[in-house]
Parts: C-alpha cells; structure tokens; sequence
C-alpha cells in the first residue's frame, strides 16, 4: 500500500518514496494520497526557500528516474526500474519510425520527435527555437511534447538555469528534453522490448493494485494505458 511514514522534507526523502514505490506524481491527481503534494512538508513546498520545485532536477539526476508528464497528463517521476515497462506498454512494441510508418504518429510528432533524436538533450527554449515554435511559427508545441512523452519516447531529463554575468542561476529551471534512449543510454533500446506490452501491463497492474487496493482496478489500467 502507498503510504509514507514521515513528510517529504528533502530530496533525499523524495528519492527514497520514489525508489521504495517506483511512481511518484508531483501533484494531486485522481488516485488521492498518490503525490508528492499530499504527502510533503508545507515548509518546502513552494516557499521562500529551496523545496520540491528547485530538487527536480537533482532528484532526476541522482536517483536516474524518468520525469515528465506520464500519467493522466500530470508530471510523475518514475523510477528507471519500473520506467522500461511504462514505456513498453506505451510504445505497443514500436520504435517511433515504425509507429509512424503504420500511421499511428501524426508528421508533427515526428518533426518533433526527429529534433529531440538530433538535438537532445536539449533546453524547451532551444527546443521551440529550433523547431520555430511561438506566435509566428509552428503551434502546438505543448500538446505534442506531452504526447511523446505519454507515449514512451521523450522524457525531462533535467531542469537548467539560466545564469547570471556572475555565474548565479536565476527564475525557473527550463525543461531539458531527451528521447528516452538518450536519457538511459544504449541498453535501454533493448530493456524496453524485453517483454511483451501485454506482459508489461500486468506487471503494472499487479504493482498498482499491490500500492492501491481501495482503487477498481479497471480504473488503475486505464490510468496505466495513459
């Protein structure tokens, strides 16, 4: 069952929840008490002082977790040993040619897709650059990076400061965007097709229903199937 048995306070609290569970979503979301938000100390959450929104990026680093919008569209940390079976399910056993080659990827995606493979790991504000995303270019760049993302292909792999003429990082760490087998190098392309979708989605299941017994678990398999 998912509980934990003290606030989250540091960041090597929220690595711990995240490796003791393998899925740890940032905010509330349809499965109560299944956040980072409902179970840290008001003190470090969005505060004067350093909290959980300035720990993301150490956190995605230290512990080597997939990052991104992976659930119900919301930002979830998973952990790199549960990530490989969330992406199987997700990808349905394609790589992203292959899934654009039987018409299961719109050419925006994969325009998209094809800069993070090029470019990656890359900052979003390079990212929209480089694809001329904005007011005057190409629109849609929210939607589409949520998709890949939902789909098993891309994930945050960190978030990065932009710096002062002294060297100081100032405002809010910019997503840095990588394919998923930039993120966890090689070995990943492999991992991730180790078992079938199928077989992927019941280790999933039977993992969530273990962490939420109170939930239906059609619920939990839709929530699974994104």
């Amino acid at each position: 069952m998912f509980a934990c048995s003290k606030p989250i306070s540091t960041k090597e609290d929220l690595i711990e929840v995240l490796e003791r569970f393998g899925f740890l979503p940032l905010f509330a979301n349809s499965i109560p008490g299944f956040s980072v938000e409902e179970h840290v100390d008001p003190a470090v959450w969005f505060t004067d002082q350093e909290g959980v929104w300035e720990w993301k990026g150490p956190v995605i680093r230290q512990s080597g977790c997939a990052y991104g919008k992976l659930l119900e569209k919301k930002a979830v940390f998973v952990s790199r040993a549960w990530y490989p079976d969330l992406a199987n399910l997700r990808r349905d056993g394609y790589d992203f040619d292959a899934r654009f080659d039987d018409g299961l990827a719109s050419r925006r995606e994969k325009g998209l897709y094809d800069l993070i493979e090029q470019a990656g790991p890359i900052r979003s504000k390079e990212l929209k650059k480089l694809g001329n995303y904005g007011p005057k270019g190409n629109k849609g760049f929210d939607g589409l990076i949520t998709r890949l993302q939902l789909l098993g292909y891309v994930v945050i792999s960190d978030f990065v400061y932009d710096l002062d003429r002294y060297g100081r990082p100032y405002g809010w760490g910019r997503a840095e965007y990588a394919t998923a087998e930039q993120r966890f190098g090689p070995d990943f392309a492999e991992t991730v097709y180790c078992r079938s979708p199928e077989a992927s989605m019941q280790r999933l299941l039977d993992h969530f229903c273990t962490l939420f017994p109170q939930e239906d678990p059609k619920k939990l398999a839709r929530i699974l199937r994104g």
